[in-house]
């Protein structure tokens, strides 16, 4: 026979019966149906058996009918577990403790985030859903219902047009749509596009304002792109200018090149968070490692969909080494090159693009590739100023 269903919600026991008729004490447990299991033959007229906890105490005039009798070897089940619980007080209040600390903890809001704000102040945010009755550590069966906390909110802030409060657990998550405002129009006095530099002009285009230039014009940095005078009348010069100007630049790209890499070494030290106390309980003693990067994982205990502020934070510690790499020279140029590249789209935009390349000028002294390039690149080259200034040149 298998062991009963829910046998050890109901406990069973696993006894040692000796002496007496053995056989005759399993064929009247049979006939009083009281089952037993795991039945095992052992050496000196004794065998092994288990019953549920309730037949245990019906076996008594069964072993009195066959001179049998019995040792209990193991107790098994959920009433035994109980009952050593039971005997140890402090490990019983220690689990008490702990659940109402769990919903003490859920019962009330620990954090207030603050999402979706551009121009507002986030503590001002606070502040005023503070004054409504949410904040830190506030019970969440004293918050007000939160379509009225929303809407008391959006009457509250200047500048919003709506203000969203939704509570997950211990977290509170204000989100604020602010109002669109419209766009303040820049007054601009009547003006000149000028050159930024010597170029070669590849575009223009005059949206307001008379050219002064036209495409494969060579002009000098200063010269009138567009005049501000149309018509006989002062403009504001609107359009847009590309041509090609020459950037020469002093290239050092070292044959060694250093690289920071993790080598696969760490340590990870355990704290038990609480809030924004963390207490260490693993991975003590002394860092080892020489350089180091730290990476931080926290698993906080949930309770249905909720969060709560407590849980395991592991720190991994990851051990750094720096490593250099031969490259040739040909690498070092290329690298050097693209450095160079990556600069005068970050100088004079990213919509600049480089024509051409030339080396003028090449050495390799001391473990460095030394260059002098000169790179031909299309870019904006117009500059807006007012005409104020051009008259008074």
């Amino acid at each position: 026979m298998k062991e009963p269903a829910f046998g050890f919600l109901r406990g069973w026991v696993s006894l040692e019966v000796r002496g007496g008729d053995l056989e005759e004490l399993i064929n009247k447990c049979a006939e009083h149906g009281i089952g037993v299991w795991e039945v095992k033959p052992l050496p000196g007229r004794r065998m092994e058996v288990s019953v549920l906890l309730g037949d245990f105490f019906r076996l008594r005039p069964l072993l009195k009918q066959t001179s049998c009798r019995v040792h209990v070897k193991r107790r098994k089940g959920l009433p035994f577990t109980a009952m050593r619980v039971l005997r140890r007080k402090w490990f019983l209040a220690g689990i008490i403790f702990f659940v109402l600390a769990i919903l003490f903890m859920s019962s009330m809001v620990w954090d207030v985030e603050v999402k979706g704000n551009v121009q507002i102040p986030a503590e001002d945010i606070r502040q005023a859903a503070k004054e409504e009755g949410l904040y830190p550590f506030q019970w969440k069966f004293k918050l007000p219902e939160q379509d009225k906390l929303s809407k008391s909110l959006t009457r509250k802030l200047d500048g919003t047009s709506w203000v969203g409060v939704t509570i997950h657990g211990t977290k509170a998550t204000i989100e604020v749509v602010e109002a669109t405002k419209p766009k303040e129009q820049k007054l601009s006095s009547p003006s000149n596009l000028i050159s930024t530099s010597d170029a070669v002009i590849t575009y223009i285009y005059a949206e307001k304002g008379y050219p002064q230039a036209a495409k494969n014009d060579r002009v000098k940095k200063g010269s009138i792109l567009i005049s501000g005078y149309q018509a006989g009348k002062a403009v504001v010069s609107k359009g847009e200018v590309r041509g090609l100007v020459w950037h020469e630049y002093n290239i050092e790209a070292p044959l060694v090149k250093k690289q920071s890499v993790l080598s696969g070494a760490k340590k990870t030290k355990g704290y038990l968070y609480f809030g924004n106390t963390a207490v260490q309980l693993t991975g003590y003693g002394k860092n080892r490692f020489e350089q180091s990067v730290t990476y931080t994982e926290t698993d906080p205990l949930t309770w249905r969909k909720w969060k709560l502020p407590i849980g395991w934070m592991s720190e991994h510690v990851m051990e750094k080494a720096d490593i250099e790499i031969e490259q040739t020279p040909e690498q070092a140029k290329a690298g050097g090159i693209d450095q160079a590249k990556r600069d005068i789209l970050a100088k004079y935009g990213s919509d600049s693009v480089v024509k051409e390349q030339k080396i003028l000028h090449e050495n390799t002294e001391n473990g460095k590739v030394y260059m002098k390039v000169l790179f031909e690149v299309e870019q904006n080259i117009a500059e807006e100023v007012p005409l104020v200034q051009d008259q008074g040149e």
